[in-house]
């Protein structure tokens, strides 16, 4: 080989080499730089809520932002609307969203919807442990005919609204309270009680040592008639549940209207009562896990609960008195109309089967049956009517005639396209119809981009039409800049604030929660935290970030709901039912 072929090959090789030496340095300080602004991003959300923002630096700082992002604005366009209210028969999910707890077979099979604390897992499970045990012990009706137990968990409001729309009949339907089967009486379901108790509870508030000892320093005892009146003076932060769907939310509102005025929970003294409570209360939790998270948050010192979740839980036991009201939580049982004479047959057979002695042992063992409790609260000083109409009257008083003002983010980003857009959609138009005409609306859009879709205004008619218009116009594509319309949104909503300052503002986030562009989760913390501004969040699609979503929701206490296709659209009606 001459000496020029050799030269050439080395030149070759010592050319390969720099190659793959630059290759390898490029890269491992690009690994390097990812790394750094990883750690860097994981620094801030660590040290993120130890950093203290006034609402003045925030306030700049989402001015600041808003003006990076450059929103942009969309043409308004005016679509038809339809203001009637929606069937309840289309807005229940399908039923198979809710599948069995324990399946039953036999010759006579009935079905129970039954509440989380007794068809859940473990301590939660008492009537799943009870319906399995009746379902291996062969039971036969007097003609000989075997006996099947199905148990469908459901909550008290759900459940109540499957048998109303008359979209699914179970055999029998036991809520956590009878306040939930005068709600079903009084709106046109046909049940009828096989028995006032099945098990016993007890709601309860829960309060710490600390706050126990200053109502009992300041009002001589710790009722719930004196934990109002700490409220009202503003001594504790209180919390509880939406009554519109809870048990032990729609006790505590009955019970607070009964304190006021036992004789007419609906007069003018009881309904006033309640307002001068309201003006304290924080907020309504849409659920308890909700209540529970801002309780631990430092939010709430005072929070609504049921004993036997409370006596199952270490970390409620150690921080928390229980300090009993309202009406008892005894889980009556009601057979629902249209069933068969052996149907109702078998449910009494199986009722006898859950009163016996074996059956309420175990009911101890998993917390219930333990609190010697006589109801604060008469029943029977109101009608089935009373209790749906105390339902009407906290719809329209909780927020004690304040303005509501709340801008939808809509995310329209690839990743949304197909059914969750869709149902993003459906699920706005839908749950439009639940906006008050009191409330200042408006709409925000994102993927690679920000846009107004509509500014906020008085969600009149005129204002339906944009939004409907606006809505239907929505289209999904590109990128996810999730928290630079969160800054948009935020800017509007402070912008509307300064017309008035009173004014109780929200912002609800639809979306997959897959952010990939723009501002992160960490940039915006702390601005949110110090604005207060609630962020509700519905994560859309099975591939949804939803535990992202959630976070988000916690800064203030805000709900996070994590609904699929075929339920959204009942979850968002409850939602906006609740909060506007």
């Amino acid at each position: 080989m001459d000496n020029n072929k050799i030269v050439k090959i080395i030149s070759v090789i010592v050319l390969a080499l720099f190659v793959v030496v630059a290759a390898l340095v490029i890269g491992t300080t690009a690994i390097v730089s990812l790394n750094k602004n990883d750690k860097n991003d994981t620094d801030k959300k660590s040290n993120r809520e130890n950093v203290t923002m006034s609402v003045g630096e925030a306030e700049q700082s989402i001015e600041d932002m808003a003006y990076e992002v450059g929103a942009g604005e969309a043409e308004l366009i005016k679509a038809s609307v339809d203001i009637s209210q929606s069937e309840l028969e289309s807005e229940v999910p399908p039923i198979d969203q809710y599948p069995f707890s324990v399946t039953g077979y036999g010759d006579v099979s009935i079905e129970i919807f039954a509440t989380s604390e007794k068809s859940g897992d473990k301590q939660d499970g008492w009537l799943n442990d009870v319906a399995t045990e009746f379902n291996k012990a062969g039971y036969k009706t007097a003609d000989g005919k075997t006996i099947g137990v199905n148990i469908r968990p459901m909550a008290s409001g759900l459940g109540s609204d499957y048998i109303v729309s008359g979209v699914y009949k179970p055999t029998a339907y036991t809520p956590s309270n009878e306040l939930f089967g005068s709600i079903t009486s009084a709106r046109g379901g046909n049940i009828e009680l096989v028995s006032d108790t099945l098990v016993k509870n007890v709601a309860g508030i829960l309060i710490a040592d600390d706050i126990e000892q200053t109502i009992k320093s300041k009002y001589d005892e710790v009722t719930m008639e004196t934990i109002i009146k700490a409220t009202e003076d503003n001594v504790i932060s209180m919390g509880y549940t939406n009554p519109l769907s809870s048990a032990t939310g729609l006790n505590f509102l009955v019970s607070t209207l009964y304190i006021n005025d036992s004789k007419n929970i609906l007069s003018d003294e009881a309904v006033q009562g309640f307002r001068d409570f309201q003006l304290n209360v924080p907020y309504v939790a849409y659920t308890t896990l909700q209540m529970r998270e801002s309780a631990k948050s430092g939010a709430l010192n005072g929070m609504v609960m049921e004993y036997q979740t409370y006596i199952n839980d270490e970390e409620l036991k150690d921080n928390y008195n229980f300090i009993p009201f309202g009406v008892e939580h005894n889980n009556p049982i009601y057979a629902v109309d249209g069933i068969s004479d052996e149907e109702r047959e078998a449910l009494d057979i199986f009722v006898e089967y859950c009163l016996n002695d074996e059956s309420q042992q175990l009911a101890t063992k998993y917390g219930f049956n333990q609190f010697d409790y006589k109801a604060e609260v008469d029943l029977k000083a109101f009608t089935n009517k009373d209790i749906l109409d105390a339902q009407a009257l906290w719809k329209e008083n909780k927020d004690l005639g304040k303005e509501i003002i709340a801008v939808f983010v809509a995310d329209v980003s690839g990743s949304m396209d197909g059914e969750p857009i869709n149902q993003l959609k459906q699920s706005l138009i839908n749950g439009a119809k639940y906006i008050g005409d009191n409330v200042s609306v408006g709409l925000v859009s994102y993927s690679d981009s920000v846009t107004v879709n509509l500014p906020i205004a008085k969600f009149d008619l005129n204002q339906r039409a944009y939004f409907q218009g606006a809505v239907e116009n929505l289209y999904a594509t590109g990128g996810t800049a999730s928290y630079d319309a969160i800054v948009v949104a935020t800017k509007m909503l402070l912008d509307a604030k300064k017309d008035n300052p009173d004014a109780k503002v929200m912002l609800f986030l639809l979306s997959d929660g897959q952010a990939n562009l723009g501002y992160s989760y960490s940039d915006i913390y702390n601005e949110v935290d110090a604005l207060n501004i609630p962020v509700y969040t519905i994560a859309y699609g099975d591939g949804a970030d939803a535990d992202a979503l959630a976070d988000l929701s916690s800064i203030n206490e805000a709900a996070a709901i994590n609904a699929n296709s075929d339920d959204v659209i009942y979850k968002i009606k409850g939602l906006f039912s609740s909060e506007m």
